[in-house]
Formats: structure tokens, C-alpha cells, sequence
């Protein structure tokens, strides 16, 4: 069996439907349980434009590991959860990720084992990236205040497909999600952006995460469930 990631984008629209896609991200758990083949899984809010820690209320994201493809797509195709989604939400999307490679820890544990080789990226395969911290209490100010200016070399990164601020906890517990064109893009933002070494450095420097990790994987494929 190889391991498989998806994460699943949730478009929300009305107050009815908000409030329910609010109230699962501590419900959700207990739906999370009865689920086979998951060896790790996070419920996400979301927050707006440009990592503004405010909510966006439209915009929730479940991050599931799996055993194996298999597990998910029986998981998208039949359990009731899957269908309750469909049901309250504007739109469904769900995206595969195969994991390339991961340092740190979530929570304690790295969550996603290497499922392909660099050497068997292609040149067409978009890349995405995980990036999560816990923010230590003390560094929260601090942090909060760096954020615009650590985002700003992506605004105009060559590139950049996607990005998105996601967390499942505000202020504190941190991810973000962004999707590029290339690995010879990331890459180049990575290890070119003189902003971003910059940034990285600092983060060092200040140690303001309790917990951190990064990871990339290759976007297999992208299946919307409902457009």
C-alpha cells in the first residue's frame, strides 16, 4: 500500500450552512473516528486574503491521510460524511497529494510518509506545500505583526497557483497551503527570494513556533465532487 494525502476545500454560502460548517470543526471528530484506512486527519478554518488571521467563514478545509487511495475514494464515494458535506456545502473540491518529503512535527508525529522520489517529479507536476507551526503564546504579538511583510515576496511569486491560510485554531495554530506550477518554480521562490531567506532566517532567529513542519507533495490529481 502507498499513502495517499487529500485535502478537501469546503466553499460554504448563507448563515444556515456557515453555522454548520462552524459547529463541525468540533463535531467533526467523532465522524472522523468510524472512518477506515485514516491515520491522521485535521479539521480547518480558514482565514482571508493575504494570511489575515481574521476568519473567512466561506472557506473550511479537512486534511486527511490515508493508508492507501483506496480508503479515500471508498470514503468520498460512500461514507455518510462524505455525503453531509456535499449536502451543506457551495462546492466540494478534493485534492490527492502524493508526499514527496516532510520535517517536523504535527502535533507530535510527522503525519506523511514519502510516497515518490524527487527524481520521479516531472516538469508538468504542479507541487503543493504544507507549511504548519505552533506559535509559542509569548511570540504571538510579534508574530502577527512580521506576517504581512514575510507575505509579501508571494504576492507576485512566478509561479504561484494557489495559496491559502488555514489553521485549526486562530492566532495559534498555523498552516498554509499553496499550490505551484513547477517544482523549479518553488524552488525558485524558495532559494531566489532574497525576501523570503529573509524571512526564514528571522523565524530562526526569534524562535517563535513551539512546533513546526513543512512538507511537499506531488498534486496527482484534482476531483470536484461539487463544482
Amino acid at each position: 500500500m502507498s499513502q495517499i494525502t487529500t485535502l478537501t476545500i469546503l466553499t460554504y454560502q448563507g448563515f444556515t450552512d456557515k453555522f454548520w460548517a462552524l459547529s463541525m470543526m468540533q463535531f467533526g471528530h467523532r465522524y472522523m473516528k468510524s472512518v477506515k484506512g485514516l491515520s491522521f486527519y485535521k479539521l480547518l478554518g480558514s482565514g482571508k486574503e493575504n494570511f489575515n488571521p481574521l476568519p473567512d467563514w466561506n472557506v473550511y478545509a479537512v486534511l486527511q491521510v490515508w493508508e492507501d487511495r483506496s480508503f479515500a475514494e471508498d470514503f468520498f464515494e460512500t461514507h455518510p460524511l462524505s455525503d453531509v458535506y456535499l449536502k451543506h456545502t457551495q462546492k466540494m473540491e478534493v485534492l490527492y497529494l502524493e508526499s514527496i518529503q516532510a520535517r517536523g512535527l504535527w502535533n507530535g508525529k510527522n503525519p506523511f510518509q514519502s510516497s515518490v522520489q524527487p527524481k520521479n517529479i516531472g516538469e508538468e507536476d504542479q507541487i503543493a506545500v504544507i507549511t504548519r507551526a505552533s506559535i509559542k503564546t509569548s511570540q504571538l504579538l510579534k508574530f502577527w505583526k512580521f506576517v504581512p511583510e514575510s507575505q509579501k515576496p508571494l504576492e507576485n511569486a512566478k509561479g504561484l497557483v494557489y495559496t491559502k491560510g488555514f489553521g485549526e485554531l486562530p492566532f495559534v495554530e498555523m498552516a498554509t497551503f499553496s499550490i505551484w506550477k513547477n517544482m523549479e518554480s518553488l524552488q525558485a521562490y524558495a532559494y531566489q527570494s532574497h525576501e523570503h531567506i529573509k524571512a526564514i532566517q528571522k523565524t530562526r532567529t526569534l524562535d517563535w513556533y513551539s512546533e513546526e513542519l513543512f512538507s511537499r507533495f506531488r498534486l496527482q490529481n484534482r476531483v470536484v465532487l461539487k463544482p
